[in-house]
């Protein structure tokens, strides 16, 4: 007796192969062997570094599909709360389902067991919309000398910190770095980024706290530029309280900043705490507001349930997400990868 096989239009045959095709396309990137990766000890660090949030999800995503043979629209509400759960963000989840109803509509056959390379499809495919994010090692454009970052965010978040691994780095790259300590407004800060310069072994440019933090920063191009050197990293301080101060601030450290270096600052880098969540949203809402973010620092993600937090920041912005923190350790701090980033979040 022979087997019956169902009829499936034609039509459907075709739109489920250009799909196939575009995916393929899409995943041959994802995949090739070119593409830069991270060094085995980074890769573990980075593993390591997502373990809390991956666990988190996945044992909330388990529950979710307990019993479901199909992804069905009890799946999809469950889903849909998890992510905003695990904080990537209401406007990015919802972008994520309509995406994955789409495939649900288009295959009805669609199985739970399937769902989380789905997912891991989806969501890569979102962080390539927003920025390339395929580097792994720290360099500098070429004929940017010396580079210039200006670094902004609330306190607490791990900006010193990041700023003295971010020098780390750049100095094991082979790079010359200069620090200025512009947060005059705390002489901790200060002190923070001094004891980061001495550990690290780059000079750092300072003043007395309550110096007008323009001043420090044009005294540190001018060093920088004496020195040649290749990288400069400019703190800034951390308030938020009054946004029109803070605007007028960062506006006058750029143009003081512009009288050494034609056009500097290269770089804004916000850093932002990925411990904190929702919370972390509304300070890239805030200091978006108050001065031109090119690029994110997302830090603590290794302390923390909430790594999804890289992946809504990333979409809403629009503003690519250029440095991630994975630990304590003064390596941690990593280029972020977004292939290498979703492979070890669904590894």
């Amino acid at each position: 007796m022979g087997v019956a096989h169902r009829y499936v239009p034609s039509h459907y045959l075709i739109i489920k192969l250009s799909n196939f095709l575009i995916e393929m396309s899409f995943f041959k990137r994802f995949f090739s062997s070119d593409k830069p990766v991270l060094k085995d000890e980074e890769k573990q660090n980075l593993d390591k570094g997502l373990e809390k949030s991956k666990t988190s999800f996945f044992s909330k995503l388990a529950k979710a599909v307990a019993g479901k043979s199909s992804v069905d629209d009890e799946v999809l509400d469950n889903l849909e709360e998890i992510l905003v759960n695990s904080d990537v963000g209401v406007n990015t989840t919802l972008k994520i389902i309509e995406r994955i109803e789409r495939r649900v509509a288009e295959d009805k056959y669609l199985g739970t067991d399937e769902l989380n390379q789905i997912l891991r499809e989806e969501i890569a495919s979102l962080l390539s919309e927003t920025d390339s994010g395929e580097a792994t090692e720290f360099v500098i454009p070429t004929g940017k000398k010396p580079y210039v970052i200006m670094v902004v965010g609330v306190n607490g978040v791990g900006k010193t910190t990041t700023i003295g691994k971010l020098a780390n780095q750049f100095k094991k790259a082979g790079y010359s770095v200069v620090l200025g300590a512009a947060d005059t407004f705390r002489a901790a800060a200060i002190d923070q980024l001094q004891i980061w310069a001495d550990r690290v072994g780059v000079p750092i440019v300072k003043q007395q706290m309550g110096s007008d933090p323009a001043s420090v920063a044009f005294d540190t191009l001018q060093s920088a530029v004496n020195q040649n050197a290749d990288v400069v990293i400019i703190d800034t301080a951390g308030r938020l309280h009054n946004k029109v101060n803070l605007m007028n601030e960062l506006s006058k450290v750029k143009r003081v900043m512009q009288k050494v270096v034609d056009d500097a600052p290269h770089d804004v880098l916000l850093v932002l705490d990925g411990s904190t969540g929702q919370n972390a949203f509304e300070q890239a809402k805030q200091f978006t507001a108050a001065t031109e973010v090119t690029c994110l620092a997302v830090t603590k993600l290794d302390g923390t349930a909430k790594g999804g937090v890289v992946i809504g920041i990333s979409d809403q912005f629009r503003i690519p997400v250029k440095y991630i923190g994975v630990g304590e350790g003064i390596e941690d701090l990593q280029v972020f990868n977004k292939y290498e980033f979703v492979d070890s979040f669904f590894k």
